[in-house]
């Protein structure tokens, strides 16, 4: 279901977990490396929002951790934290194609 465009309401109904995952997904669908570096980079802010500063300041100075943080973006506090963004960039763009 490629460019099936999803409401805000609709999307703030799914699990953070299938959220990360379908904008992910989508986002390499249309080989958006901005929206992806933008996770990256939002990240860090995100973990120190949710009150996870260590975990931020190891992330600023650790890029290789930074890759293991975006495979797991979509869970816990840090995906809550996260999940603006996921909606906003669905909305935008619409859901991924079905598998």
């Amino acid at each position: 279901m490629t460019d099936v465009k999803a409401g805000a309401d609709e999307l703030d109904n799914l699990p953070t977990a299938e959220l990360h995952d379908a904008a992910v997904k989508r986002a390499k669908e249309r080989h958006d490396a901005r929206f992806l570096w933008d996770l990256l980079r939002a990240i860090p802010a995100a973990a120190a929002a949710v009150g996870e500063v260590d975990r931020a300041e190891f992330d600023m100075f650790h890029g290789l951790s930074l890759l293991e943080e975006f495979r797991n973006a979509g869970e816990g506090d840090l995906g809550e934290a996260l999940r603006p963004m996921y909606v906003s960039y669905l909305t935008e763009h619409g859901m991924p194609k079905a598998d």
